[in-house]
């Protein structure tokens, strides 16, 4: 009883010092808002925020603390324990981020993808709430910002607009409506001031985790915060994801052209976009993962699984200028405008692009050595891989750990020379093992996010994305798009050495090794065929 009362009394210290701290710097971030009229109503708005924040984290802490204290690491009974206060303290997170909203539902979207260092009940919890129950901003609301930006409000702005969203995420809104030229359009709507909330929770939320991570130096997601504080800015800031989406296509057309039309951004309409109101063409589509929708297409999954694999690795290794943000809700998909049919009359999938506000852009060694990883890890060829692992900034000690987190296969397995030695089954058995590992190497997984450039921390984030998406689209395992990657990445590194030979034995070489890897990945290709030819006899 000393213990919890010492426990307790730590945990309602925290939540009023981190408040009143909290609140000091949530005022100094105020005072720089944007819409200083206004930021006098969020002052008496952001302690409460404040308050919710502290209180959810003091609450957690406390609850570990005295629910797990006294139980040893291996008993059974440790470990129910766990898993039930992992359950509470996620449902708690939950409900401060959808409570709290702006920043916080982001943090949530970003933790609900760290499957390697977060418990599986956190991403069974956030994953889909942080996506799908995105709180909602009243229609006056609506109007209020319209009216601000445009010059007017929506029903004169419009010839039509839907006072209903049809879709609400964690920085904005989206309204279906139609110009007065006839044009059906989405235009995305930003949440009222979200610039001021968004730059007093970033410094209360960078407040708390530092304390946190002072009084339990285990707990260190300082990183995530800094992430966050470099991105949200420019996600804010609806210009810029309008031109974002412009250079992609580019991109497209110019350095991926035999998949170009198979990729699409939505139109921008500039003349009614501003940095915190954008009016694109709206496009009519199915969510990738709606599987019910898209077979009603004529369309196969298996298409839109490579579709999708081909299309971000050309971002990553030939482009660097990658979409980081490919959860289901941001990938729509139709068939393409041209109706053309592939072998049997099956239609081809088209993959429209939206919330384009999130993109990362590589330099050319960070992306040629990015590029080297991924063809070392499909390839199974561990020296390629330590290599290029130190190169990105694992160092000598955890280069084995960084691939694991990207693959998510253990070592043995990443360097396994099978042709499935990638694939994730999906099973209870393979999810409780990458948990195993999440929790045996917390400590060295947190000191590798912070050794890892942070570009590449969003490239893993984008990995967990795309692999999610990959699951919902293929029911069985599959390492066809760990091939798509392989090839694309290849491909990469021989553009980059064709640049750069320098004489006709060089660029000999280059051809002849060229050749060489079309060999492999047509082999691994037929002995893939081959093993789903027998997986197809089983079933």
């Amino acid at each position: 009883m000393v213990v919890a009362r010492s426990i307790l009394g730590f945990k309602s210290k925290f939540a009023i010092v981190a408040t009143a701290l909290g609140a000091g710097a949530g005022a100094a971030a105020i005072a720089k808002s944007d819409d200083p009229a206004t930021s006098l109503k969020l002052c008496t708005t952001v302690p409460v925020r404040l308050f919710r924040l502290s209180l959810t984290a003091a609450t957690i802490a406390f609850d570990y603390e005295y629910s797990l204290w006294g139980l040893p690491e291996d008993v059974n009974e440790r470990t129910r324990v766990k898993h039930e206060v992992h359950t509470r303290s996620a449902r708690r997170l939950e409900e401060l981020c959808l409570n709290n909203g702006g920043i916080y539902i982001k943090l949530g979207q970003h933790i609900s993808q760290l499957e390697y260092l977060v418990p599986q009940e956190y991403i069974n919890t956030l994953r889909e709430s942080m996506l799908n129950r995105c709180p909602t901003s009243s229609y006056d609301q609506v109007c209020q910002v319209v009216k601000r930006e445009l010059g007017g409000p929506p029903e004169e702005i419009f010839d039509e607009f839907d006072p209903v969203p049809i879709a609400s995420a964690s920085l904005a809104q989206v309204h279906v409506a139609r110009t007065h030229e006839g044009d059906k359009v989405a235009v995305k709507v930003q949440h009222m001031h979200m610039t001021d909330t968004a730059a007093a929770d970033y410094a209360t939320v960078e407040l708390i985790v530092n304390t946190l991570h002072w009084i339990f130096p285990s707990f260190d997601y300082r990183w995530l915060v800094d992430e966050v504080r470099d991105s949200l800015p420019k996600e804010l800031d609806f210009l810029n994801e309008a031109k974002n989406s412009i250079k992609c296509m580019d991109n497209f057309r110019r350095l991926s052209p035999d998949i170009a039309e198979y990729v699409y951004a939505p139109l921008v309409y500039w003349n009614l976009s501003t940095t915190k109101v954008l009016t694109m063409e709206f496009v009519e589509g199915a969510e990738v993962n709606d599987l019910k929708s898209i077979k009603k297409f004529g369309v196969s999954p298996h298409d839109i699984a490579r579709l999708v694999s081909r299309t971000f690795a050309e971002m990553m290794f030939k482009h660097g200028f990658v979409h980081c943000d490919p959860h289901a809700a941001n990938l729509i998909i139709r068939t393409m405008p041209s109706q053309r049919s592939g072998i049997f009359g099956r239609k081809k999938p088209q993959l429209v692009l939206l919330d384009h506000g999130l993109y990362k852009e590589l330099d050319v060694s960070t992306r040629t050595n990015y590029a080297a990883l991924w063809k070392g890890l499909v390839l199974a060829d561990a020296k390629a891989i330590k290599e290029n692992c130190i190169k990105l900034g694992a160092g000598e000690d955890l280069y084995a750990l960084f691939a694991g987190i990207l693959t998510m296969r253990p070592w043995n397995r990443v360097i396994d020379p099978a042709v499935d030695h990638l694939a994730i089954q999906g099973n209870p058995s393979d999810q409780s093992e990458l948990q195993m590992y999440a929790s045996m190497y917390f400590p060295q997984i947190t000191e590798l996010l912070h050794k890892l450039p942070r570009v590449i921390l969003l490239m893993l984030k984008t990995n967990d994305c795309l692999r999610a998406v990959n699951n919902a689209l293929i029911e069985r395992p599959s390492v066809e798009s760990f091939i798509i990657i392989g090839r694309v990445s290849s491909e990469a590194l021989i553009e980059e050495k064709l640049l750069n030979a320098n004489s006709v034995f060089r660029l000999v070489s280059v051809w002849l090794e060229e050749i060489s890897l079309e060999a492999r990945f047509f082999i691994m290709q037929l002995a893939l065929w081959m093993l789903q030819f027998r997986r197809a006899l089983v079933f």
